[in-house]
């Protein structure tokens, strides 16, 4: 298991599509199950990136065998993993999107949430309706051509934090409030903050871009810099 640094300890992995192996044998007979549920294509391809991306980040981050982890839904949506048909000691997140998934896992008890998001031009419209006046403001304040990366990485903390709150996007987005301090991090993650406002929850974070990508993750209590769980990909020889 990751050590403690300055903060909660959190690893994370990222995977793509052409890594995942082209059998079920590798989920558990209730995943089977769910995922015989699922009629679209893309909508089976993406659950099953999801869940072999979680299985091996969980497996990493325990020090257990991949085989032994089950993921599956909480009452209320949000992931859960299973160790040998008991409660893991963890907590999880993750998303996926174009063929490319990420995750991130830390102790039980930890309030968590991980996003992915594409680096896309989005409308003024989107802007307008998503974001909260604080956050339109800090796009504009930036150069133009930063402007579809900043509203991508804000839009995508956003999830995160919606998902270590357990609603998703039940919530309105422009409940919670992105803040991106400039001093801090290294090794690619740079922090970042939100506040809840109908609750009052404060989440703290980290975000990295990769390429047309951006990954970010909120937790509660404040995470350490994220840790990679694998040295390479799972699938790849």
């Amino acid at each position: 298991m990751i050590a403690p640094l300055t903060g909660v300890p959190v690893g994370w992995l990222t995977t793509d599509s052409v890594e995942v192996r082209e059998d079920d044998g590798w989920l558990k007979p209730d995943e089977r199950v769910r995922l015989a549920t699922l009629q679209v294509p893309a909508r089976r391809a993406d659950w099953r990136l999801g869940r072999w991306t979680a299985k091996h980040a969980v497996a990493a981050f325990l020090g257990a065998g991949f085989e032994a982890v089950e993921i599956r839904a909480a009452p209320d949506g949000a992931p859960e993993a299973l160790l040998g048909g008991e409660p893991a000691p963890v907590s999880l997140s993750f998303s996926h999107r174009a063929g490319r998934a990420a995750c991130a896992v830390a102790p039980a008890g930890t309030a968590l949430g991980c996003d992915l998001e594409l680096v896309e031009p989005r409308s003024a419209a989107f802007v307008r309706d998503y974001l909260t006046p604080a956050e339109q403001a800090l796009v504009e304040a930036a150069p133009e051509m930063d402007h579809p990366f900043l509203v991508n990485l804000i839009w995508s903390a956003k999830e995160s934090a919606l998902k270590a709150l357990r609603t998703g996007l039940r919530l309105d987005t422009r409940s919670v409030e992105v803040r991106l301090p400039e001093d801090g991090g290294s090794e690619g993650w740079r922090p970042l903050a939100v506040h809840a406002r109908e609750t009052g929850e404060d989440f703290a974070g980290w975000w990295r871009r990769d390429g047309g990508w951006v990954l970010t993750l909120a937790a509660s209590p404040p995470p350490e810099i994220p840790r990679p769980l694998l040295d390479k990909a799972p699938g790849r020889v």
